[in-house]
């Protein structure tokens, strides 16, 4: 897969340090036409985006100010200003809070990320756990999984441990098995839409613990051993993925078309329960059935 990134004009943007804020606004700036923002445009356009001028006038704010929020050198920009950036560039709700979050690096009521190692809570567990036949798993802010029931490790690694997730060091995370791991990129009959699905919600976490070192790390170690991960993270894509249909070719038991849900737990560090089910009656419910029943 190619990792080229569409051309920017350097006409007005030259000598720029890289933000995640900048990098954002960037990336929704080359995604817009004018003609969508409704900006007339005359003579030759060395993008089809729009221009950080344009982008200031529609959001009505100066192209000097606008520059100094892209390059970090303005902080904590007005609840206002954002909105405003959020309406000329048409974002949808999960890149409106996004937005938000980038504009403001120092959350205002979340308390201070521990360095600590993530641990499903007891009260989580023990509701995984008493949910049976039901696939569940509990993931950590940055996608670790931090434990799973039989169904889960069942359907989504059974050739792996059953007590991968206990070992601290090297537990599994789920980016890494659906980049790295052949094992799971096979589990996935739809992988391409799995892995923009995947990335965009980490895009959507991310923004929320952005001095969090695991995650450079996690984006490190993926970008350097997946083109496709690379590709998918400078596209910068934001999506809040809470509920939808995976559909699973499983190595045992064949394809599986299975509703997802993730629940957010309300301590509010990222962790969250996800779980599939199959519709009553179905070939799917009946395939989740034979798998628990022969493994």
């Amino acid at each position: 897969m190619s990792m080229e990134r569409r051309p920017i004009d350097t006409s007005a943007e030259t000598d720029r340090p890289v933000t995640e804020l900048g990098d954002f606004l960037r990336s929704r700036r080359d995604r817009i036409t004018p003609g969508e923002a409704g900006v007339s445009s005359y003579g030759r356009r060395r993008v089809p985006g729009l221009r950080r001028e344009e982008l200031a006038q529609l959001a009505g704010v100066s192209v000097t100010y606008l520059t100094r929020l892209e390059q970090g050198q303005s902080q904590n920009a007005s609840d206002a200003i954002t909105d405003a950036l959020a309406r000329a560039l048409q974002l949808d709700a999960d890149e409106r809070a996004h937005l938000h979050a980038l504009a403001h690096p120092v959350p205002r009521k979340r308390p201070r990320v521990s360095s600590e190692p993530e641990v499903a809570r007891p009260g989580a567990e023990q509701l995984l756990h008493s949910m049976g036949d039901v696939p569940a798993v509990i993931l950590g802010r940055f996608n670790d999984i931090l434990a799973w029931n039989r169904a889960g490790h069942l359907l989504l690694a059974g050739h792996l441990e059953r007590d991968a997730p206990t070992r601290v060091d090297d537990r599994p995370n789920q980016l890494r098995l659906l980049f790295l791991d052949e094992h799971t990129r096979d589990l996935y009959a739809d992988w391409t839409e799995e892995a923009a699905h995947a990335v965009a919600s980490l895009r959507y976490v991310a923004g929320q613990f952005a001095d969090d070192r695991r995650l450079a790390e996690l984006v490190g170690e993926l970008s350097m051993n997946s083109i496709a991960f690379a590709r998918l993270w400078a596209e910068h894509d934001v999506r809040l993925c809470t509920s939808g249909t995976k559909r699973f070719r499983h190595p045992e038991v064949g394809s599986l078309d299975l509703r997802y849900e993730v629940l957010h737990l309300p301590e509010g560090n990222g962790q969250r329960l996800l779980t599939h089910t199959a519709a009553p009656g179905s070939a799917s419910a009946a395939a989740l059935r034979l798998l628990l029943s022969t493994s």
